[in-house]
């Protein structure tokens, strides 16, 4: 024991002098053989790097083990972890090739486009992984919590459209729906006294998943797991806000019975403005009128004079029949005067930005066409960046690297 105890201490030094033995276990139960030291040149900040490794090999699952590899965590890469992370960061935030070039001119690496895409895309399947195997909940949570879900098209391969309905004249789709929540709180007050958002609150989990609400359903876990992770079922008063459509407030009543439901006052004023628009065409002025009174209507709490102007419409605009039939199926969730009275917010734009921030800024420029795959690597790599996560992740990927050395020292 004493031995293996020396071994793992020095694995953990980064001496791995000793990993020149003839056989080591392998997984497949057969013995992974000592074939040698080899050379491997990989990317770092400084420039390009050899080093010489131990390199042991099974001839019966023809699997190798490189020590020195696992405790670097450069394993199946080119790239040192920091060059990887920086790889990451530029790609997270904008296209392949525009990470490529900004590695060359702000840090002098060199890393090609393609290499730029693998790179962050194999990041991001790891921080998926890292998500859902980690759900350890915050221990200071704040009174008011707030969980917004929402869902953006993103343009996708025509490969991973097919047999999908859409929105096209003929029936077909052109993009897949990202499933976003995010959570957030805002205990901070503006010079009125309103609730604003707390900085640095908000987070965000995401990916290319079924909306069902049942227990199976990916999404649904991934609501429960972003709830659980910030103590949503902690805070002293628990609300969902959403933008009307009903799968939100399924999702809702499934997982959280207790929480206040509202509509997003910025999606309620913007369904009234369609409607406008549809019963007095674009620009026209009265139509801004009719809508700047609706929305002071909705502000008042004064919904059913509110659904009296648009039952006038809507025999002659169908429009005004849907977006009347939005109010009436949502109003105890639209009672703005008496949210605003237990200080409660309507309407912060979150969820909003939440998509365009956390999807559409990266994902939805002109001519991308993702496959569903990639498409979710970037978004976890996304969501691990904008909620702050980064360095949670590194540290246990490095942490788990070290773990993997150690194990393979003791056998």
């Amino acid at each position: 024991m004493r031995i293996a105890a020396r071994a793992v201490e020095r694995k953990l030094n980064g001496d791995f002098s000793d990993c020149k033995g003839p056989v080591l276990p392998c997984s497949c139960g057969g013995r992974m053989r000592y074939e040698g030291r080899r050379s491997k040149t990989f990317t770092t900040v400084l420039g390009d790097m050899t080093l010489s490794r131990a390199y042991y090999h099974c001839e019966i699952c023809k699997e190798s083990f490189v020590p020195r590899d696992q405790a670097l965590s450069i394993g199946g890469a080119s790239l040192s972890p920091g060059v990887m992370r920086m790889t990451g960061l530029a790609a997270a935030m904008v296209s392949f090739e525009e990470a490529s070039s900004l590695l060359a001119d702000l840090a002098g690496v060199t890393v090609n486009a393609k290499q730029v895409e693998r790179t962050a895309e194999a990041l991001g399947r790891e921080m998926a992984e890292d998500e859902r195997s980690h759900v350890e909940p915050e221990r200071d949570v704040a009174s008011t919590l707030y969980l917004g879900v929402d869902g953006t098209g993103i343009p996708v391969r025509k490969s991973e459209l097919t047999g999908r309905k859409g929105k096209q004249p003929d029936g077909t789709a052109k993009t897949r729906e990202v499933k976003l929540c995010t959570v957030w709180s805002a205990e901070s007050r503006d010079k009125e006294g309103h609730p604003i958002r707390d900085q640095g609150s908000v987070t965000y989990s995401a990916a290319i998943e079924s909306a069902a609400s049942h227990d199976e359903a990916p999404f649904a876990k991934r609501v429960l797991r972003e709830a659980t992770r910030r103590g949503f079922d902690r805070a002293t008063r628990q609300v969902v806000l959403g933008d009307g459509a009903r799968w939100i407030w399924n999702l809702a009543n499934t997982y959280f019975p207790g929480a206040i439901e509202i509509v997003d006052r910025f999606h309620a004023k913007e369904r009234l403005s369609e409607a406008a628009k549809a019963i007095y065409g674009t620009g026209s002025e009265l139509g801004t009128q009719w809508a700047k009174a609706r929305h002071e209507e909705l502000d008042e709490g004064r919904l059913d004079e509110l659904i009296r102007m648009l039952n006038i419409h809507t025999s002659s605009c169908d429009e005004a029949r849907k977006c009347r039939d939005y109010v009436r199926e949502n109003r105890h969730r639209m009672r703005y005067p008496e949210f605003h009275a237990q200080g409660l917010c309507t309407s912060t734009g979150v969820v909003e930005a939440g998509c365009k921030l956390a999807i559409g800024t990266r994902l939805k420029r002109a001519g991308m066409h993702w496959s569903v795959e990639g498409a979710d690597a970037i978004i976890a790599l996304r969501c691990t960046i904008l909620s702050g996560r980064l360095e949670d992740f590194w540290e246990r990927r490095a942490t788990q690297a070290i773990n993997r050395t150690a194990i393979a020292a003791v056998r």
